[in-house]
């Protein structure tokens, strides 16, 4: 109580010196020179009792100590030890006895989170009308009408919801369309929702249907690494590679983009030789984001490979996105509409158009571009 209250104490002390003194304005202070003290104005001093020391001499005050002001303190210091040494035996305590439970509370506390995030899972999928998925033996990937969790919170309209069917005859998608259209977002919600499905929660899907999944590898934004030397290309590539190593018939591979770090060439006969590969070689589910439209023609020579677009729509200098995923490959990237929205320069904007008009006319007239798509559209040995 001393401790913790010595406030009202001194409160208390004041008034009765105060009345003793018959001086309103006396005052108890503390500083960590004098300790506790008794303050009096000059022109009181003549009614200082005897017992009153004289300990500083202020501009216009004097300070005092008394035998009981100075029993106070002692006291106070005496309680505030004693309180701290007694907090500390109770901490040693409490510290003993949960060493001695020590595994059955990490199990309680353990199974608290558990219970806690399994029931935020439901709570989530209560309010924003998630279903149950299901599993199956049979070796495939449904999911009717999913939706990305994230941006569909968070996005400011209404999202597009898009399905995907996978089976050992159509394994291996290659995803083709503008810049901002929605390949990544679609690619990671079907991601999303596997792994929602095989932590045991429901899912943003109508419908959701899984064969044996083992892993999910992810080919997805890369970056350099520059504390170890590696840059963005090579980062991408070493992802690349553990996937190609490591995914197996039961796996998802979702792949972004790859090749893009280096020249247009080697990183289109990097992302046709990882695509045949992943489809010969790994025969894993696997969703294939490409800007490079001529890998699209390897689906005429693998029949397990099948072409997703994402299109978009140029109205009067605009650039509508559809969102919406449908079968087929995509011609155009619409690179420079989606630079004109970020606000790039209408000078830039112009003259990247004449040069890509020039572009397409020189691979025309050389017959360049026909010669590249017969590269992939070749029967694969």
């Amino acid at each position: 109580e001393l401790a913790y209250n010595s406030d009202s104490e001194i409160r208390n002390l004041e008034i009765q010196e105060r009345s003793r003194t018959e001086n309103n304005n006396l005052k108890i202070g503390f500083n960590r020179v004098t300790g506790y003290f008794i303050e009096i104005s000059k022109n009181k001093i003549f009614k200082v009792p005897e017992d009153y020391k004289r300990v500083q001499t202020l501009k216009s005050a004097e300070r005092f100590v008394t035998p009981r002001l100075k029993q106070f303190e002692l006291e106070l210091l005496k309680a505030s030890t004693e309180v701290n040494k007694r907090e500390r035996e109770v901490y040693n305590l409490i510290i003993s006895s949960v060493k001695n439970h020590a595994t059955e509370l990490n199990n309680v506390s353990s199974t608290i989170a558990e219970l806690d995030a399994i029931c935020n899972l439901a709570a989530i999928s209560m309010k924003l009308r998630w279903n149950r998925p299901t599993f199956s033996e049979k070796k495939k990937i449904e999911i009717i009408n999913g939706r990305h969790p994230i941006i569909e919170k968070f996005s400011s309209e209404p999202f597009i919801s898009n399905s995907l069917s996978m089976s050992p005859e159509k394994k291996l998608f290659i995803i083709t369309g503008p810049n901002m259209g929605g390949k990544s977002t679609f690619m990671r919600q079907n991601a999303l929702i596997l792994v929602l499905a095989h932590i045991g929660s429901f899912v943003p899907a109508d419908t959701a249907i899984f064969g044996p999944i083992d892993a999910v590898y992810s080919g997805i934004g890369a970056s350099d690494d520059i504390s170890s030397g590696q840059s963005t290309f090579m980062v991408e590539m070493l992802e690349t590679a553990n996937i190609l190593k490591n995914a197996s018939e039961n796996s998802l591979v979702i792949v972004d983009e790859i090749g893009r770090g280096t020249s247009t060439l080697d990183g289109l006969a990097i992302a046709s030789s990882v695509l045949k590969h992943l489809s010969l070689e790994n025969n894993s589910f696997t969703l294939f984001a490409t800007h490079y439209f001529e890998l699209t023609d390897i689906a005429k020579s693998l029949k397990n490979i099948v072409n997703l677009k994402l299109d978009a729509i140029e109205e009067n200098d605009r650039i509508v996105f559809l969102h919406s995923v449908s079968f087929g490959a995509a011609n155009k990237s619409y690179g420079i509409a989606v630079a004109n929205k970020a606000g790039i320069p209408l000078d830039v904007i112009k003259d990247a158009q004449t040069v890509l008009v020039n572009l397409e006319n020189s691979a025309k007239t050389a017959g360049n571009n026909r010669g590249m798509r017969n590269i992939f559209s070749n029967k694969i040995n």
